[in-house]
């Protein structure tokens, strides 16, 4: 799969994809990661990228013609409608694993970093045609947004990760929250592993691990349990926690 990245700081990306899982991915070819800085597409000497607000108003707004121009010189004219063109934006869809399920399904996708105030809004209206949040609250860029939504999707790809079936026992990738994990020693400043994991008894295994994340799913996100179908099993064990559902 491949990422391409429109930045007007393509730095703020070299550690985090130079290490551990994605460098591994990089290296092996499972994804690409490509970094186009979009103040090589400017025409003037200055490099100019951003411009005041017609009508006033506080900061600066990047200006449309070197993101158009970045992004169809990259992806080529006419657009080609297969690759999804996505403004990272705090006015977007807040990203979640869904979404991020949905983006691993592409051979390619592109993100536009926003900076300053904003885009030019013709940029919204012509160029990208999706916006993604990662949360509600506002960085300085999109260029950490755009770290997310890479490292999310990257690892949903075949072969990412070390072990197959990883992804889909993830937090929020089953509708739950992940239940605790342990490792060696058996026993540290007295804290045992409990003894469902010892027993060797792969059903007992699943068994504990799947009630452990109805339970701290039920602790700290309740709300996510409207969302998943509870086995009539499931509601049993929620209720025997205190839980009000239905």
């Amino acid at each position: 799969m491949r990422f391409d990245i429109f930045t007007l700081f393509p730095e703020m990306f070299a550690g985090a994809f130079d290490e551990s899982i994605l460098q591994r991915a990089r290296a092996a070819g499972l994804i690409d990661i490509a970094l186009h800085d979009i103040r090589d597409y400017t025409t003037d000497k200055h490099h100019v990228t951003d411009d005041y607000p017609y009508a006033g108003g506080g900061g600066m707004v990047m200006k449309p013609d070197p993101i158009f121009a970045a992004v169809e010189n990259v992806l080529g004219t006419p657009l080609p409608p297969s690759v999804p063109i996505i403004l990272m934006s705090p006015q977007g869809r807040v990203f979640n694993q869904a979404i991020a399920a949905e983006l691993a399904r592409h051979e390619r996708i592109a993100l536009v970093c926003g900076h300053y105030e904003g885009v030019d809004e013709r940029v919204r209206e012509h160029l990208v045609g999706d916006e993604i949040s990662i949360g509600d609250y506002v960085l300085t860029g999109g260029e950490i947004p755009a770290m997310v939504v890479v490292d999310a999707v990257a690892r949903l790809i075949p072969g990412v990760l070390g072990c197959a079936t990883a992804s889909a026992q993830d937090s929020h990738a089953s509708g739950l929250l992940e239940g605790p994990h342990y490792t060696r020693p058996p026993v540290f400043r007295g804290w045992t592993v409990p003894e469902a994991l010892l027993s060797g008894n792969h059903a007992q295994v699943a068994a504990w691990r799947h009630q452990q994340a109805l339970r701290r799913t039920l602790e700290r996100r309740p709300d996510m349990l409207k969302n998943i179908d509870l086995s009539q099993e499931d509601r049993e064990f929620l209720k025997s926690l205190g839980w009000q559902g239905s």
